[in-house]
């Protein structure tokens, strides 16, 4: 656990570091998946690069996901929610050229692409994952679905690949709630998004968030539940070497502060 959001954007952005300088100086290249968000490590991230000049030429970058339009089609250029924009200018921006990772190793998943990114990602393991995780615990944009005549299973979920989907109707309402003032009627209803497969076939996963009350039942559910589709970040239970950090206010959780509550039905 980390105290606030400016503590865990330094942590994550050192994680990462530490991991493409230790590649650096073995002399290997370095496979990475990285997400867009949280938002708090990329200024602590381009800091540390530059100050400490350390050579982005080694790292490939195979970005999480990208949000679509409700017929499959990327968004705007300058849509909040496009993810390509937003990385190009907080991500990769403010890295000075001659360390920034080469325009050929950064792949942005486009429904155009999704075989020649599968194909590039099979080519070697991905060293590590960076993300966050959803309110329903998803990973990337690998939600629980919730289609009522198209159900998945626990294996469905855990050997699924680089997609196109819908967004969940839930995943819709929060993203307006945090983005838009609720104004859910201008978030993506679609999404383009790397598998479980492939985020978890990473040697190591580390997942971050500073969201507070949005993630606090999913980060429970993580934590302490079976493995179950509903949740997907379960899965990282059966990961090797996966570590989650949360800001205390995400770790913290209103019913287990309120030890007199009852809920019928559930109160032994």
């Amino acid at each position: 656990m980390v105290k606030d959001s400016v503590e865990m954007g330094e942590v994550m952005a050192r994680d990462f570091i530490e991991e493409i300088k230790q590649a650096n100086n073995d002399n290997r290249p370095i496979r990475a998946i990285v997400p867009c968000g949280p938002k708090c490590w990329y200024a602590p991230f381009a800091r540390m690069v530059n100050c400490e000049k350390v050579s982005l030429k080694n790292l490939t970058v195979f970005h999480m996901d990208e949000c679509l339009d409700w017929q499959g089609n990327l968004l705007a250029k300058n849509d909040p929610y496009n993810f390509r924009t937003f990385m190009e200018k907080h991500f990769y921006g403010d890295i000075r050229p001659e360390l920034s990772v080469p325009q050929e190793q950064q792949f942005f998943p486009e429904p155009k692409s999704i075989e020649l990114i599968k194909g590039k990602i099979a080519e070697a393991p991905i060293d590590i994952t960076l993300g966050g995780w959803g309110q329903d615990g998803h990973i990337a944009y690998n939600q629980t679905r919730r289609h009522p005549f198209s159900k998945i299973s626990i294996e469905d979920l855990r050997n699924s690949e680089l997609r196109v989907q819908e967004n969940n109707l839930d995943t819709i309402i929060t993203l307006g709630q945090r983005s838009f003032g609720a104004a859910y009627q201008f978030v993506p209803p679609m999404s383009i998004t790397l598998g479980i497969k492939e985020c978890l076939s990473a040697k190591k996963v580390r997942l971050y968030s500073d969201t507070g009350t949005w993630k606090q039942t999913a980060l429970r559910v993580g934590l302490f539940s079976e493995i179950t589709s509903e949740y997907p970040m379960t899965l990282l239970q059966e990961h090797p070497d996966a570590l989650i950090t949360a800001t205390i206010e995400t770790a913290s959780h209103p019913i287990s502060e309120n030890l007199d509550w009852e809920f019928k039905g559930i109160n032994a």
